[in-house]
């Protein structure tokens, strides 16, 4: 088993500081797990390492994937696991830090991504009697199982979907299908939980925002645009980049979005400190 740290917590709290000074002082290098970083182009929106901060630390699976290309939770644990095994196998300690929920499952689990795809032609049929409406479908899912309506974002379709359809044909609630998940016997897992005060981390969110803005996120947009990405774009539909495609697109200003990207970044910290607080093994420190 190899040995393995990770550092997860909500967006804001100051995960990459922290995780490149651990890095130092325990010779590791870092294996991002966040679904935004991700990828190339999407460099202040998601709030990469900088340059310098790469410098100091190895990084990996920061700014690898085209957004043009659909990129799945189990081809990142793929290339997650390859990494870790080239992290230890240079004699370092392979450190995943990150926000994504479900990229860090698929690492801490053993989770089947071999099991059968489902019906298709079953969710094709959900899909039209929605009127293939996302909300509609969204709204469909949260009668079945609200657990599973406030963890999956209504814009993901694909895994709305596939929910909806496990439910319908009673396999079981969302909380049964983590349940089912045994821990990855590959990995030796240290799950570091970073917590705040929710009144001081939300002012950070606020504050790190309004940076974003002053670093250039409105002309990261649209460079974005003009490149050819729309809203329908997956990689698009990532926090601050969805709200001012969208203002953009109705003739509104950049900086009319800047609240509603306040919100939703606060919202999605919430959903995050949720998710972390379910990992019993977890060592939780406040900062």
């Amino acid at each position: 088993m190899i040995d393995t740290v990770f550092i997860v917590g909500p967006t804001g709290i100051g995960k990459t500081e922290y995780a490149i000074d651990y890095a130092l002082k325990n010779n590791g290098e870092i294996i991002s797990a966040d679904s935004m970083q991700i990828y190339k182009y999407l460099d202040i929106g998601s709030a990469k390492p900088t340059s310098d901060e790469r410098a100091k630390v190895m990084h990996y699976l920061v700014d690898e994937i085209d957004p043009r290309s659909s990129f799945s939770v189990y081809e990142y644990k793929k290339l997650a696991l390859e990494y870790i095994k080239e992290v230890a196998s240079k004699g370092k300690l392979p450190i995943v830090c990150g926000g994504t929920g479900l990229y860090v499952n698929a690492l801490v689990y053993d989770m089947d991504f071999s099991a059968p795809e489902g019906d298709q032609d079953y969710r094709d049929e959900i899909w039209a009697e929605c009127g293939k409406d996302p909300a509609a479908l969204h709204e469909r899912l949260r009668s079945l199982d609200p657990k599973a309506a406030e963890e999956i974002h209504p814009n993901n379709i694909k895994r709305v979907l596939r929910a909806v359809e496990r439910l319908e044909k009673g396999e079981g609630t969302l909380a049964s299908f983590k349940n089912a998940s045994t821990e990855n016997a590959e990995l030796k897992c240290s799950i570091i939980v970073m917590s705040m005060d929710r009144t001081k981390l939300y002012d950070r969110i606020n504050k790190r925002v309004d940076k974003l803005y002053e670093l250039g996120l409105e002309e990261e947009v649209r460079g974005l645009i003009d490149m050819g990405f729309t809203s329908s774009d997956v990689a698009m539909k990532g926090i601050g980049y969805k709200e001012i495609i969208d203002a953009l697109s109705k003739g509104e200003t950049a900086e009319s979005a800047k609240d509603l990207i306040k919100q939703n970044t606060r919202h999605y910290a919430k959903r995050q400190i949720t998710w972390f607080k379910r990992y019993n093994q977890a060592e939780i420190i406040e900062v």
